[in-house]
């Protein structure tokens, strides 16, 4: 039984866990308010609030995802919240609706759901109230009415109300101005009821999974989330990859949108997001960076510790896909998609990291994530073995880490070529090297041979032209959808000179720009 509270109301089902949280929303309870649109996490009319309880069970912290990828197993113990559940009695409009209103934000209507359930996660949120993060709350919308200006001045109107919400006892604050009811208030306790039940349940569910015995066709992968993958898997997934073993759900952001339907009649299916030890980012005295196989892409861009490590990556994290998929989506679930332009894996591949699976027998063994991808969506692991952990080596403070990515938007929109570097630098001499690609080959590519070129060289415009030309004969791109063979040799050239220029700006003398 899968046991949540939608709204103001507890839930108790048996649905299949597999099932996308959207259909369960709308034809089992006839909450017709949440759309269906996409079912591929791009459009954002189906945004809920999942609601999950602190460790302390005093709060729970709120963030926007896509019904359509969420597996309803994933509900388990927490809040989900349609537009239904935050108007207060009378049906009074909250001031995030009525904001949108008043700028004349909505005119079909159909996404602007969406843009209500994004609004007011945000509100309820600690962030700080600033229209920029206000907009970026709505990074995964899309209204293909309005040209955004109004929405961009609902936004400015929303940060202004929000400039008196307190630091303290925030959720009392928003009941009063009536963002949200006031039954808000008693979730944590009704949420502290179920997790007596949840390691039941969660044994329940181990209890019937069968044991894996037979490797899949594409190199007997397990399967799991992508971050970043929600569009890339309806291009990306191997037409031979079937599920002949009980098959692991992270986020669900490829899986929910490959194969729903087989999901939803599997019986064994494990659902890994949720559990104990799967997430978290720590830092061992072994010198190395470890995060759970279950951690988000949210929980990277939010971590103080990797934003000391790397300063950068906030920004980098911010073109991966849309708030509400990187609130699901997996690190180790990117890996395992296997895509050759992952942004997540391409970032790990630079960073020199490696992934740490269990099999079915309780054996571990630790495996550099280029040595996991041996063609197109291969993988040089058994079915039984899952991703648990990924590690890399802490960056020193004068180490040098940088990513690009180029597609067609800017945001929520998957890469034709994407590219990470890290350098370490000692009086102009590179003295170590990882530079990865994407979207150039038939897996995501630490090109190990640009690498080792670089190492002992001054960091110089000869070079960079000099490894440019290691790196050309390194790839294979081909022309597809996202541009021809030429095109993308010319994009990773051009992202080259992007991370050197970056890490020495120096270089752009004028006959080389």
């Amino acid at each position: 039984m899968i046991e949540f509270y939608l709204n103001d109301q507890p839930i108790r089902t048996a649905e299949a866990p597999a099932s996308a949280l959207l259909d369960f929303v709308r034809y089992h309870e006839q909450l017709k308010g949440t759309k269906i649109g996409c079912r591929e996490g791009d459009c954002g009319a189906c945004t809920v609030l999942v609601g999950e309880l602190s460790a302390d069970g005093q709060t729970v912290s709120y963030q926007s995802m896509t019904s359509c990828l969420a597996p309803l197993g994933n509900a388990a113990g927490k809040h989900i919240v349609t537009v239904e559940g935050i108007n207060a009695a009378g049906s009074q409009l909250t001031p995030v609706q009525q904001a949108i209103v008043d700028e004349g934000g909505s005119q079909c209507g159909f996404c602007t759901v969406g843009f209500v359930m994004s609004l007011t996660g945000h509100s309820l949120s600690g962030q700080p109230a600033t229209e920029k993060n206000t907009i970026a709350a709505i990074d995964g919308n899309i209204c293909r009415c309005t040209g955004y200006k109004s929405l961009e001045r609902a936004a400015a109107t929303l940060t202004a109300e929000l400039a008196g919400r307190p630091a303290e006892n925030a959720l009392a604050w928003l009941s009063e101005k009536q963002f949200v009811p006031r039954y808000f208030a008693e979730i944590p306790a009704k949420l502290a009821g179920l997790r007596p039940a949840a390691p039941q349940a969660a044994q329940a569910t181990a209890a019937s999974v069968a044991a894996a015995t037979t490797p899949h066709a594409n190199g007997g992968s397990t399967v799991s989330s992508s971050p970043n993958g929600h569009t890339q898997s309806q291009n990306d997934h191997s037409p031979s990859h079937h599920l002949t073993t009980s098959p692991l759900i992270g986020g669900g952001t490829d899986l929910l949108v490959q194969r729903l339907e087989e999901l939803r009649e599997q019986p064994g299916v494990r659902l890994i997001f949720d559990q104990p030890g799967r997430r978290g980012i720590r830092r061992e005295t072994t010198g190395r960076v470890v995060l759970g196989a279950a951690t988000t892409a949210s929980q990277l861009l939010e971590s103080e510790l990797l934003r000391g490590l790397l300063p950068n990556l906030p920004q980098y994290l911010k073109l991966v896909s849309s708030t509400p998929i990187r609130n699901m989506g997996t690190v180790a679930g990117n890996f395992i998609n296997g895509s050759p332009i992952g942004d997540l894996t391409i970032m790990f591949l630079a960073l020199g990291a490696s992934v740490t699976l269990l099999d079915a027998a309780g054996n571990t063994r630790e495996l550099a994530l280029p040595d996991l991808y041996l063609g197109y969506k291969k993988l040089a692991k058994v079915a039984d073995e899952q991703v648990t952990e990924i590690s890399f080596p802490t960056p020193l403070a004068g180490d040098f880490f940088h990513f690009e990515k180029v597609s067609k938007r800017t945001h929520l929109d998957i890469a034709s070529v994407n590219s990470a570097a890290w350098l370490r630098v000692e009086n102009g001499i590179i003295q170590a090297a990882r530079v990865s690609a994407g979207g150039v080959g038939p897996v995501p590519l630490l090109l190990a041979r640009t690498s080792e070129f670089l190492v002992g060289r001054e960091l110089t415009a000869e070079t960079l032209t000099a490894a440019n030309a290691v790196m050309q004969a390194e790839i294979s791109p081909i022309s597809d959808v996202r541009g021809t063979a030429d095109y993308k040799r010319l994009l990773l050239r051009q992202l080259l000179w992007a991370h050197f220029l970056e890490a020495a700006p120096e270089l752009a003398v004028d006959e080389l720009i």
